[in-house]
């Protein structure tokens, strides 16, 4: 597995991740012996950066992350969570009050004193350029409630506005090969600023992986099934907002590219997907999640892979041009 600085933290971490939405809420159901069973397999398998949020499973995932690491102690593992979805998205609810409620919920939740790294959660646009707000981060660092924090974006735009600022260790934004905005902008200033890229959805909720097909369904409670209108949360979260339909004819040029280039011989489409974003400058870490153990494995395994390479690279910009520059670009 290879290794990354994550941005202003200065920690060490796993170019391969673990997100653990799947842990809590929203992907179908998952038991506690199968989620422990998946950070089990993904830190056998070296992967040091578990990310979560106070909201999946209302507190689920970080109790399970809380469990294992209560059982682990001396682990080298950096746990991020998220804060500010508790809460209705009105700008005026990011306060230091706010925040200190937030994070001491988290900080029960994981049993640990201090969080090693706190993400605004995709907040309202304005909350990224509020001096207070990041006052109130700073306050939190200096009474130890967190040793660093970060934002979660949707868009370019927002990650850019975040890089800016001093006190920003890391940014999570969305990138996988059917979202590349980030590569226009925002990788190159977080290198610059030194900040941390942490990639989420680098499969494009699944679609990656080359599975699907345009009949393919998921369960009622699955994000997948009931938000691909955008009526829960942003729709980008969910197959990175590409059409569920294109999105299953360009996966499988995807698949195709991948199997006739040299470097990604015996590794699986999923994989592939997952090592092209992680070998990219810029990158810190590559946060896709896992519902079993199968999964983590095959995850972490891309952290490890050669080199994809320039001509890789050209490929999966040409797919993105024809099938969702024009519709996406532009949005996030």
């Amino acid at each position: 597995m290879r290794t990354r600085t994550l941005g202003r933290t200065g920690r060490t971490v796993s170019v391969i991740g673990l997100g653990t939405w799947q842990l809590g809420a929203d992907w179908g159901e998952v038991s506690a012996a199968d989620a422990r069973a998946v950070l089990d397999a993904a830190v056998a398998a070296g992967v040091t950066l578990f990310d979560t949020a106070d909201v999946y499973g209302d507190g689920r995932s970080e109790q399970f992350i809380g469990a294992y690491l209560a059982e682990h102690p001396g682990h080298s593992i950096t746990v991020a969570t998220k804060m500010g979805r508790r809460a209705a998205q009105d700008p005026a609810n990011f306060t230091l009050a706010n925040f200190r409620d937030w994070t001491d919920r988290s900080r029960a939740n994981l049993g640990v004193d201090t969080i090693d790294l706190v993400q605004l959660h995709c907040p309202p646009a304005s909350v990224l350029s509020s001096d207070a707000v990041y006052d109130a981060l700073d306050t939190l660092v200096a009474d130890g409630a967190i040793a660093h924090y970060g934002v979660s974006v949707e868009t370019a735009d927002e990650a850019l506005t975040a890089i800016a600022r001093p006190g920003v260790a890391s940014v999570q934004i969305i990138l996988n090969a059917f979202r590349l905005k980030p590569l226009d902008a925002v990788l190159p200033a977080a290198i610059a600023a030194g900040v941390g890229i942490i990639a989420r959805v680098p499969l494009a909720s699944g679609l990656l992986s080359g599975r699907y097909t345009a009949t393919t369904t998921f369960a009622a409670n699955d994000h997948r099934t009931y938000n691909r209108d955008g009526s829960a949360f942003d729709v980008g979260e969910t197959f990175s907002g590409v059409d569920f339909e294109q999105g299953v004819i360009a996966a499988r040029e995807f698949a195709e590219l991948a199997a006739r280039t040299p470097a990604a011989q015996g590794l699986s489409t999923s994989q592939v997907a997952l090592a092209w974003v992680a070998q990219l400058d810029g990158v810190s870490s590559v946060i896709p999640g896992a519902r079993n153990v199968e999964q983590a494995e095959s995850n972490a395994a891309a952290g490890s892979a050669a080199e994809l390479g320039a001509e890789f690279t050209a490929g999966v910009t040409d797919i993105y041009d024809r099938y969702f520059r024009e519709a996406i670009h532009g949005r996030w």
